[in-house]
């Protein structure tokens, strides 16, 4: 371990300096004009598919670290999701599962990809994110608290950044490094560079690294857009910023059809494509039923959150925990269980009939 971390470093070292050489007297390019950003869509159809985390896995770490990886699962799940009609996952990464190997890192997502692509299915990836746990370490991660929903989720930088500002630089660097090996990766359907910027109190303290990130990822200038998706309207700044900077339009809407179609009317306006990373949260009013067709309708991409109930426990709802329950009555999030078997049959063969031909 201690000869691994030590090549890290190096390697970390390295990289610094060579990004820093190559991105000096590179200007950030553009934001994409609504031309380019809508001649782009046309490549991908109706996107429809689930924010994915292997039912083996309780956070993003857990996920990518190589003593937790887990192929087989992340197959079988894939197929599942295949076997219904989706096409498309939204995936978090870490920057602490790539400081550790940052080799190995990017073999795994390249594993992760090479799989998805065999059941026909693309990839949005996820940098930053300010939901949920603030702290979080490398190595064994915590088991979960029963009935509690995401109790092991991992922000990303979370409150280290505020505690060591200096890990800025190699902030810049895992994106950049990360950016540069897939560039031009045609599996990959745009970088969701930051999920729910200003999340669990951060609010405008979370603007300085949303800015970066927009600036180190046009230093790159990757063949995929750029995008934040959009989440809470009370957050002015941040939400203003993220549609202003985005090639794309993404956003979050957990709530039914009345408030759906008025966040689509808020948005549509920008004349680019739309794509929502979030939905569907059963008793919200937000299911399958309800919100499918509207964004098939308006040909919005459809990522809904959770494919296997697994680790994450989002099975249960944000504020309700249960901890005396094996499951809620009506699932919050996730449409299968560990077996392969549906929540709702129904609502599986609902999904089929909508994606069919599609």
């Amino acid at each position: 371990m201690k000869k691994k971390l030590l090549k890290s470093v190096v390697l970390l070292g390295i990289a610094t300096i060579l990004f820093s050489c190559s991105t000096a007297e590179q200007k950030p390019r553009d934001r994409w004009t609504e031309e380019q950003s809508n001649e782009w869509y046309k490549q991908w159809g109706w996107l429809r598919g689930a924010n994915f985390q292997p039912s083996t896995a309780i956070n993003q770490l857990e996920m990518w670290q190589e003593e937790t990886f887990d192929p087989e699962t992340i197959d079988r799940e894939l197929s599942w999701a295949a076997g219904i009609g989706m096409n498309c996952m939204r995936v978090y990464l870490h920057h602490a599962a790539w400081e550790i190997d940052q080799e190995g890192f990017k073999d795994r997502v390249k594993q992760y990809m090479d799989i998805a692509e065999k059941h026909d299915i693309s990839t949005i990836f996820v940098f930053f994110d300010d939901c949920w746990n603030p702290t979080y370490s490398a190595g064994k991660q915590p088991e979960p608290k029963p009935g509690i929903h995401n109790s092991g989720w991992a922000q990303d930088p979370g409150d280290l950044l505020h505690e060591k500002p200096e890990l800025l630089n190699t902030l810049e660097t895992y994106v950049k490094d990360i950016l540069t090996t897939f560039k031009d990766e045609k599996r990959i359907v745009f970088w969701d560079l930051y999920n729910e910027p200003g999340n669990r109190g951060h609010g405008n303290q979370s603007m300085p690294l949303l800015e970066k990130v927009f600036e180190w990822a046009r230093a790159v200038n990757p063949t995929q857009p750029l995008s934040v998706g959009v989440w809470d309207k009370a957050l002015v700044e941040l939400t203003a910023y993220s549609l202003e900077q985005s090639d794309i339009i993404s956003y979050h809407n957990y709530s039914g059809p009345e408030d759906h179609l008025a966040a689509i009317d808020s948005l549509k306006g920008f004349n680019r494509p739309m794509i929502c990373t979030e939905y569907m949260a059963r008793t919200n009013g937000s299911t399958f039923e309800t919100i499918m067709p509207i964004l098939k309708e308006h040909n919005i991409g459809a990522i809904n959150w959770g494919l296997v109930s697994g680790k994450t426990n989002t099975i249960f709802a944000w504020d309700t925990p249960l901890p005396n329950e094996k499951e809620p009555p009506i699932w919050f999030h996730d449409v299968f269980r560990k077996d392969g078997t549906p929540f709702s049959q129904k609502e599986v063969d609902f999904i089929k009939e909508i994606t069919r031909g599609n």
